[in-house]
């Protein structure tokens, strides 16, 4: 295809659609993206940037208290020792939401200027070569000769709790709130309710988890999992396994949530974070011959390509793995591989992702569980980061490094941290992963001394195989 005569017209956008526009627009396609809510999406606007941002709010006040412990005591001005902050989530929220809308209007910025047309309103596919948007005033049929839809995912609501955006929130509706939660419930312990809840708890609400699984992250690694349940217990979060909700009522001043064992929790505010489905719908994909799964996701290879040519999809509506920057990847990816440019296929073997619960769980490669299924010749090394020198001055007692490698060769398949910023400390393991290097190679790398990430490199050097 000759990329400098071919239209594109891009539904959504998120990171699959924004980065994707970014790439057709570099390889000289004729780009269009047809956006509803602000460039970014879900992501930058209610999701990734919002949370993360209350998170490290929620971070910085327990920096406070460990500053106690390291030595260092607040006074005021009278010289009475400070020993609790305080935060007023009005302030909190407006904050963090004014840094999603930058963060969308950098991104705008960036994308008008490659010369990428915006178009507000909502698209659905006529055909695989053209796109009806509508507008709040217009209707109008735009050409292209390949469509992306990377139209995201909203949060899962049950008909037995229906969130009012008052006492009853979703994820997205939380920083509409003025003043802090007395007393929060939190239902689903996966990675957006165990984030949420941690960072409530920071800020200072009382929080309730109500987990359906034996423990919180059940998704996760075992052993990260159980340091995270750990720290929640410590820091006063009250745990519920193996308690699946019934439904959610909204009382005169609080709510009830009603557990299927007949119990009842009360609380001032509830938070479901459930799961979340596809935003495929009404977008014609069924009717143009696009293949969907039965709950909604949208069928793509491993390039990006649906069941009809020319059209291609990225992100959460597609199930893959929901992450921004595996969204972005396959928007990438699809542009590259439509625009006949050098691409090589989704490789989620070296995806490192993060959980932002304090301290962060950081992953890549294969798995605990991987492992304990009967994956063979792997061999596994963990190191309590309470070891590590620098951890003991930065007041760090709970997390580890944990990798795995091929026994035999050596080959660092995967590793998971545990740690403040595990996030920055997973990108060594990911190169070393997404190129194969092994663990004398890791373990024979210069590290600072002393540092955090000197504990990736003992782990490797205990990898180190003797035979």
């Amino acid at each position: 295809m000759n990329a400098q005569a071919t239209s594109v017209v891009i539904l959504g956008g998120g990171p699959g659609g924004y980065e994707a526009a970014l790439v057709a627009a570099h390889l000289g396609a004729r780009v269009t993206v047809v956006d509803r809510d602000g460039l970014g999406g879900a992501a930058v606007l209610t999701d990734c940037v919002p949370s993360k941002a209350l998170i490290a709010t929620a971070d910085y006040l327990s920096e406070l208290e460990v500053a106690g412990e390291l030595g260092v005591h607040l006074e005021d001005a009278e010289g009475n020792e400070v020993t609790d902050a305080v935060a007023a989530l009005g302030e909190v929220n407006a904050r963090v939401m004014a840094l999603a809308r930058a963060q969308s209007q950098d991104i705008e910025t960036r994308v008008r200027e490659v010369g990428v047309e915006i178009i507000r309103g909502t698209g659905r596919l006529v055909s695989s070569s053209e796109v009806l948007v509508t507008t709040d005033t217009t209707q109008q049929s735009v050409s292209a000769d390949v469509v992306l839809v990377a139209t995201g995912a909203t949060p899962r609501v049950m008909d037995s709790a229906r969130p009012d955006g008052e006492r009853i929130l979703t994820w997205q509706q939380i920083y509409e709130l003025e003043e802090l939660p007395e007393r929060l419930i939190v239902v689903g312990s996966g990675v957006t309710g165990a984030e949420l809840a941690q960072a409530y708890l920071g800020l200072g609400a009382e929080v309730v988890l109500v987990s359906s699984r034996d423990r919180v992250l059940p998704g996760e690694d075992p052993d990260a999992a159980t340091v995270i349940e750990e720290v929640f217990r410590k820091r006063g979060m009250e745990v519920l396994g193996r308690s699946r909700m019934a439904a959610v009522e909204r009382t005169d001043d609080g709510v009830i949530v009603r557990l299927e064992d007949g119990r009842e929790i009360t609380g001032s505010h509830a938070l479901l974070a459930v799961g979340s489905i596809p935003q495929t719908a009404d977008l014609g994909l069924a009717e143009v011959g696009v293949d969907l799964t039965p709950s909604g996701h949208i069928v793509v290879d491993r390039v990006s390509r649906t069941s009809v040519r020319g059209v291609y999809a990225a992100g959460d509506c597609t199930g893959v793995l929901p992450l921004a920057s595996v969204a972005a990847m396959q928007g990438r990816i699809a542009m590259s591989h439509a625009l006949g440019d050098a691409v090589a296929p989704l490789n989620l073997r070296v995806v490192s992702a993060n959980i932002f619960t304090d301290p962060e769980i950081a992953t890549v490669g294969i798995s605990q569980k991987e492992v304990d299924s009967g994956l063979g010749n792997v061999d596994a090394n963990i190191l309590p980061l309470s070891r590590n020198p620098r951890a003991k001055m930065l007041g760090i007692t709970e997390g580890f490094v944990k990798l795995f490698s091929e026994r035999g060769s050596g080959t660092v398949l995967g590793g998971v941290i545990v740690a403040p910023r595990a996030s920055e400390l997973i990108f060594p393991v990911t190169l070393a992963v997404a190129h194969r290097l092994n663990v004398d190679q890791v373990a024979n790398t210069f590290t600072v001394y002393p540092s955090l990430s000197g504990s990736i490199a003992e782990a490797a050097r205990r990898l180190h195989s003797t035979d």
